[in-house]
């Protein structure tokens, strides 16, 4: 009989337990539908704090499409990579904009973490350096030209499109000298880390990137323009120039076209 009692106890134990955990777990999807954990939200680590965990950089990208006017290139910003890392370098974070990730291009994942690593790496408190305003420095003839080689892109961190979460803690590297990456700050004032964005030309990368950006409320200190892409055409000679791509927009005002090539 006591044998008998104890094992009705245990039982009863061990389906209370039970119940309590499931409920727990229920109440968290009911409060972020569809969201598998609380990263996807928001990252809560350490490691990455304050940065956009997947799901909230998915929100963003999908956003920033209609936020801000048209975003010109190809797809007008709507078939894209993003990418965030920590200060560390390393990956917290990566989506795409459209539901099949298969439908943004392949290759833009890596141009997407390469491009949050360079805006990071060469940005300090005092001055945010999108990875646009890095193309005339890197070019033939200028001061930094071959800086590309300094730390190239390891593919062993890659993940297939329909396992984006699988990237975290990893130190991907490489340097992209293009419109698409820029710095994140906190509230303080203090850089936290990159947003790399790919998928489009150069130049709508640039404009989704600076968008994303201030969705998620990681400004420079000095605003959101402070390291915005430049063009010779519209703002004169300089060693930050950007050349244009096709169907260049800026902020809502349409630029112009990447020069058709000829003689070939």
């Amino acid at each position: 009989m006591i044998r008998a009692v104890t094992l009705t106890v245990i039982g009863i134990c061990f389906t209370s337990l039970f119940a309590l955990r499931f409920s727990a777990g229920k109440g968290a999807a009911q409060e972020y539908p569809g969201v598998a954990s609380m990263s996807q939200v928001r990252n809560d680590s350490v490691r990455c704090k304050d940065l956009p965990g997947e799901k909230q950089l998915k929100d963003f990208l999908v956003l920033s499409q209609k936020d801000g006017g048209d975003a010109g290139g190809l797809f007008h910003g709507a078939r894209m990579w993003a990418a965030v890392v920590n200060r560390n370098g390393e990956v917290c974070a990566a989506a795409t904009s459209t539901a099949d990730p298969t439908q943004v291009w392949p290759g833009s994942q890596a141009i997407a973490k390469s491009k949050a690593y360079t805006a990071n790496a060469f940005s300090l408190d005092t001055l945010a350096l999108s990875t646009a305003r890095l193309y005339t420095f890197t070019q033939p003839g200028h001061s930094l030209w071959s800086l590309g080689q300094s730390n190239t892109f390891n593919p062993n961190f890659l993940a297939a499109p329909s396992e984006q979460s699988k990237v975290e803690d990893r130190i991907a590297g490489g340097l992209i000298f293009f419109g698409g990456g820029v710095p994140l700050y906190n509230s303080n004032g203090k850089i936290i880390g990159g947003l790399g964005v790919s998928g489009d030309t150069s130049c709508a990368d640039h404009e989704i990137a600076k968008r994303v950006r201030s969705l998620a409320s990681l400004n420079p200190p000095g605003g959101p323009l402070v390291d915005d892409i430049t063009y010779s055409s519209a703002d004169g000679s300089s060693v930050f120039t950007h050349p244009l791509c096709v169907n260049t927009w800026r902020n809502g005002k349409f630029i112009g076209e990447e020069p058709a090539a000829s003689g070939y």
